[in-house]
């Protein structure tokens, strides 16, 4: 058994337990794992933390975006509606100014036609009094004639104007 190198493996694996135990590397050792256990204990915390903090600004995010859609939304809708009144406010002003252009070119037109008429009716009035004037004067003679011719073209003037 002595002279087995396992047996002597052994018993000099026995004095370094030994030697570390008088030494107490087990308990620096110990120490040492409680360390790293708190500083990952601490890690995962702040982890934690930060992994809620983030869901917490994800939610505002969110809840921000939802606010701006319904925002961008109504800005549409109220856009819409603004064109939809806009066009119809000019379509009835353009309805409008054509009826008003209408009602001035019809005025004009039928102010035209009257100036025209009364135009056409005093040509015709005097050309029946110039007619008149040489017919009467041709055929009657004297005073007669002149009283005759001035009551007659008095007559046509009066019916014609």
């Amino acid at each position: 058994m002595f002279a087995e190198p396992e047996f002597w493996v052994a018993v000099a694996f026995l004095i370094l337990l030994g030697v570390f135990a008088y030494l107490g590397v087990h308990r620096t050792v110990l120490t040492t794992l409680d360390h790293r256990r708190d500083r990952i204990r601490a890690e995962l915390d702040d982890a934690r933390r930060l992994k809620d903090e983030a869901a917490k600004v994800l939610e505002q995010y969110k809840a921000r975006r939802a606010s701006a859609e319904r925002e961008a939304e109504e800005i549409i809708t109220g856009a819409k509606a603004d064109a939809e009144r806009i066009a119809s406010e000019a379509r009835a002003k353009m309805e409008d100014f054509v009826v008003r252009r209408t009602k001035t070119a019809e005025s004009k037109i039928a102010l035209a036609e009257a100036q025209a008429l009364a135009d056409v009716r005093a040509a015709a009035a005097e050309a029946a009094i110039a007619a008149a004037s040489t017919i009467l004067s041709q055929s009657v003679k004297g005073e007669v004639a002149d009283d005759l011719l001035s009551k007659g073209i008095q007559d046509v003037r009066e019916k014609l104007n």
